[in-house]
């Protein structure tokens, strides 16, 4: 086990030489910008050219500084499942410390005078050679353990739905880095519901098969009704150098709010929170009505093309206005590019779209793949009828339906619904289970900030681009 944990160590290394080459490409790019690129038309040079070899210099002591900052906010763990998006805003903020430490340096600094104009470009090249080498070294990473090296062993220990989704999702995305080796129940009796997983026993034979399959993750994913067995196989796993997780079932997610204060000395438990602060209300519309107003005004010709495309290849309208339930239950028109037929549903009453539906029609497809026919929301999160980012707003036909058996699933309805969303860049669209939906929808309505709503917008652009469950 310690030589495959030596082995997890490649990939931290390179991140950190690759970050360290960024930072000096940095440097020199800012040179070159400053004193012989086209810009000094602009900027002209004043006070003649100063040896490149001082700002070489001058890289060998930031490097080193910005590389613990980097080390210190947790940038060199090997990532697995991570994105760029998750890791942009923590480079930008990490490059703006550098930036200061780098300018109180040079502030004390009196041998050599570097140009202020030098400093203003190595942040903003800083943030373009970083980005593109994490960029690079994730594409490396994916591939890396795609061919099978360092992959990290997990044993799976229970046989819940939840069990059988990670299962599912690490059979099926092996650029994740991991590889199960099986999976434990409490009684030692087969699940049919595993299917990409192989029963090695009951939870008893746990501690052994650490030992024997060179485990590095456990992942528990028992109910609420087996903590005192989850209890005694923490306690036998103790002196095993192995990482324990819990996988925790939908009710405990859904309640993950829970804190204690105190007021006037008597303890009071919250179970709930505001969703958004009023000043937090008024961040999120802000940011919603200007990108919105942006995209409206970039997009226009293309939201011309499509209407003209709509109109001439289906008779009908060319928008389609829908009944939808968004915030604290109210109901809305949605505006959508028409994709189906005029009255697709006359014969069937609401229903789900489905994969291949003979609904809709020939340019439809494309619209609905690219989720091009949702370009018009953008009129509602102006109208404040819906946000760029929340959970996406359901037909009240099926909100009474969920309401009555999905728990919190009118949790969603303490913001409002959005164009994006949590669950819908997590895979979440198209058929996928309401309940799956919910426990996405419900975990962005409690950990909401502006940060998140810009890693899903950039999320959402990939998923749009290269995720195959919109239809």
């Amino acid at each position: 086990m310690l030589s495959s944990r030596r082995k997890d160590l490649f990939i931290p290394a390179a991140t950190v030489f690759v970050d360290a080459v960024a930072i000096e490409l940095a440097f020199l790019l800012s040179y070159w910008l400053r004193f012989h690129s086209p810009l000094t038309e602009f900027i002209p040079v004043t006070k003649g050219f100063p040896p490149l070899i001082a700002y070489v210099r001058g890289s060998l002591f930031v490097i080193p500084v910005w590389l613990w900052l980097f080390s210190r906010r947790g940038m060199y763990r090997t990532r697995r499942n991570l994105y760029f998006s998750d890791e942009f805003f923590a480079l930008v903020r990490l490059v703006v410390i550098g930036m200061l430490v780098v300018m109180a340096a040079a502030f004390f600094y009196r041998t050599f005078s570097y140009s202020r104009a030098v400093f203003g470009l190595l942040g903003l090249s800083a943030i373009l050679t970083l980005s593109l080498g994490r960029v690079a070294m994730m594409s490396f990473e994916r591939l890396w353990y795609r061919r099978g090296f360092d992959l990290e062993c997990i044993l799976i220990v229970g046989s819940s739905p939840q069990a059988s989704r990670l299962s599912e999702a690490f059979a099926r995305k092996p650029q994740l880095g991991y590889r199960v080796v099986g999976y434990c129940t409490v009684d030692g009796r087969a699940r049919t519901s595993m299917q990409h997983s192989v029963k090695l026993g009951s939870i008893n034979d746990v501690p052994r098969l650490i030992r024997e399959r060179q485990v590095h993750l456990v992942l528990i994913a028992l109910g609420e009704s087996n903590h005192d067995v989850v209890e005694r196989l923490i306690r036998e796993c103790e002196g095993l150098n192995v990482e324990l997780m819990m996988v925790p079932d939908l009710v405990e997610l859904l309640t993950s709010q829970v804190s204690l204060k105190d007021l006037e000395g008597v303890p009071l438990i919250r179970v709930k929170g505001l969703a958004l602060s009023p000043w937090n209300t008024f961040i999120k519309r802000t940011f919603d009505v200007v990108t919105a107003i942006v995209l409206l005004l970039l997009l226009s010709p293309i939201f011309l093309f499509l209407m003209l495309l709509v109109k001439m290849t289906s008779k009908g309208p060319v928008f389609f206005l829908q009944e939808r339930v968004g915030l604290n239950g109210e109901t809305f028109k949605v505006i959508k590019f028409r994709s189906m037929r005029v009255d697709a549903e006359k014969s069937t009453g609401p229903v789900w779209a489905k994969r291949s539906d003979p609904r809709t029609t020939a340019i439809g497809r494309i619209l609905r793949r690219f989720s091009l026919d949702e370009l018009p929301q953008l009129i509602n999160v102006i109208r404040g009828d819906m946000s760029l980012v929340g959970p996406r707003p359901e037909r009240p036909h099926f909100v009474e339906q969920f309401r009555k058996k999905v728990p919190k699933y009118l949790e969603r309805q303490r913001v409002k619904t959005g164009m994006t969303g949590w669950a819908q860049v997590n895979g979440m669209r198209g058929n996928a289970p309401i309940e799956e939906r919910t426990r996405y929808d419900v975990y962005y309505v409690e950990n909401w900030s502006l940060v998140f709503d810009l890693k899903i917008i950039l999320k959402t652009i990939r998923a749009v681009l290269f995720g195959k469950d919109a239809y």
